[in-house]
């Protein structure tokens, strides 16, 4: 996992995935991932719509200085961690738009064999977490990537949900406990691990 270079990118609204995405890029660096980039997808959401949410607005605010993703960041990576929300049961929009830009790099095949993974919220415990994971691995499919789906390939993953698909948590700072953090880790260690036996096959 030391040869992996890995892309941490998030959509947030008020700080679930926010959060999320800030430990996996914390455990990819403890692992001894070789570099890791931290991004945000670009909120397009209508100013009035952030207005009326004061915890949207404050998040917003908070995070603008943290570096706007980019298809560059897709082609660098071997390996890619998303954490976004979900939106009834599917991808927000800002996600989706994002990921309908990447189509030059799906047809030169730039995509491919990248390893990827997914996390999630939603604010309750059936609000559509499993539903907007797999909508994630869909377009991945697509791509040619690899889906690193942690399974219950720790007992972690029972503490933090028991979603097989990725991580996934009701929205909340205080739902975000030391059992969801200790899962993120885990897919982490998941993901970086995947990559770096995928990058080695490649180049024998």
């Amino acid at each position: 996992m030391k040869e992996v270079k890995l892309a941490v990118i998030y959509y947030s609204s008020t700080g679930t995935n926010h959060q999320m995405a800030k430990w996996a890029e914390e455990a990819a660096n403890d692992l001894g991932a070789k570099e890791v980039r931290f991004r945000r997808i670009q909120e397009t959401a209508p100013e009035a719509a952030i207005n009326q949410n004061e915890d949207w607005k404050k998040h917003l605010e908070a995070t603008k200085d943290v570096p706007t993703t980019s298809l560059d960041d897709l082609e660098w990576a071997d390996a890619i961690i998303f954490s976004a929300p979900t939106r009834y049961g599917g991808l927000p929009s800002q996600v989706q738009a994002f990921f309908d830009t990447t189509g030059g790099l799906w047809f030169q095949g730039k995509l491919a064999n990248k390893v990827v993974s997914g996390m999630t919220s939603a604010q309750n415990p059936h609000g559509g977490q499993e539903t907007t994971l797999t909508a994630l691995y869909k377009t991945m499919f697509h791509w040619g990537a690899i889906p690193a789906a942690p399974g219950y390939t720790d007992e972690v993953m029972f503490g933090a949900g028991g979603n097989p698909y990725g991580v996934s948590t009701e929205a909340g700072k205080d739902k975000l406990d030391d059992k969801v953090k200790k899962a993120v880790t885990h897919q982490v260690k998941r993901t970086l691990q995947l990559s770096g036996w995928i990058k080695k096959g490649l180049q024998e």
